[in-house]
């Protein structure tokens, strides 16, 4: 006798971990309440152990449970991914579903993507977006762009981009202070950009939170900028709506160029310094280390690594 458990069970038993209650996940398997309860039955039998505490107000997983759950829905995930794609592709080529932040999606991903598209033709790539890390023992993602420290126990990473902060307002915001100082068109000093800063709101984004203390050290301006001043500005959880602050004359903002460059471009922001701020963490595109092998996942990180070592395209 196998002593694997059927598939039928692991599905309930994901079913009824994920929804903490039998007769939800009876509904979300189609299957009768009954059927559900019995297959977790006889899967605690075969394992020997207890996975749910039954209570009037709903399941509760046990710690043995939990980690039985942990894995195997692991195991599910990729069954249920090879099946798609075998579905789909027919073999050849595959998808590929990608969780990324919206603001690198919209502004440093996007307007590159047709060259892969164009090399790889049997490759769907499928994006979605999320604010915050991915678990990808729950997530249907295969990888992500995320802003993070790069590789963790059980997750691989190639470094995307970092993050070169340069300090951007409004042109108005800038000319209203040069008229107000008689400065013509002329550049700021370390002094005046000191004083302008000063009078403005500084906005803040809570991925990089230490990006105005460390751009103003690393000018020597810190001294200059009290840090209630600098906590006083708004926090934006979005790179877009640091950037769209700015641009409506809200405040200074932070921003790496990849954003900023077509503000810039169309006249809606000015680069105040030209020093940046390298932030601690970076883009890295991460994985599960067990995905490692996933041929398509492999081809997007070879030309991912391609387009990001390209100076022209960063």
């Amino acid at each position: 006798m196998s002593r694997l458990p059927s598939m039928t069970a692991l599905r309930c038993l994901d079913a009824s971990a994920r929804l903490l209650s039998f007769t939800r996940a009876a509904e979300d398997l189609h299957l009768t309440q009954g059927a559900v309860s019995h297959h977790i039955l006889l899967l605690e039998r075969q394992l020997g152990v207890q996975l749910f505490v039954r209570r009037r107000s709903g399941l509760e997983l046990t710690q043995a449970g939990r980690k039985y759950w942990n894995d195997t829905s692991v195991i599910l995930r990729q069954l249920e991914r090879a099946t798609e794609s075998i579905i789909t592709t027919g073999g050849r080529g595959g998808s590929l579903n990608l969780s990324v932040s919206s603001s690198f999606a919209n502004y440093w991903l996007m307007p590159r993507l047709q060259s892969f598209v164009a090399a790889n033709p049997d490759i769907t790539l499928n994006l979605s977006t999320r604010v915050g890390t991915v678990d990808f023992s729950t997530s249907e993602d295969d990888a992500a762009i995320e802003f993070c420290s790069g590789p963790m126990p059980g997750l691989a990473a190639n470094l995307v981009l970092r993050a070169e902060l340069r300090p951007y307002v409004a042109p108005a915001v800038l000319n209203d202070f040069r008229r107000v100082k008689r400065l013509g068109n002329r550049a700021l000093d370390l002094a005046q950009l000191g004083e302008l800063l000063r009078g403005r709101t500084l906005i803040r984004r809570v991925t990089v939170m230490d990006a105005w203390p460390g751009w103003l050290s690393q000018v020597g301006l810190d001294a200059v900028i009290s840090e209630s001043h600098m906590n006083s500005g708004p926090r934006y959880a979005l790179l877009s709506m640091a950037l769209n602050g700015a641009v409506a004359g809200l405040g200074v903002a932070l921003l790496p160029d990849f954003i900023a460059s077509s503000a810039v471009d169309s006249g809606k922001l000015v680069c105040l310094w030209k020093d940046p701020w390298v932030a601690p963490r970076a883009y890295y595109l991460r994985w599960p280390e067990w995905r490692s092998d996933l041929d398509v996942l492999k081809r997007f990180a070879d030309w991912l690594q391609d387009v990001a070592g390209n100076p022209s395209a960063r």
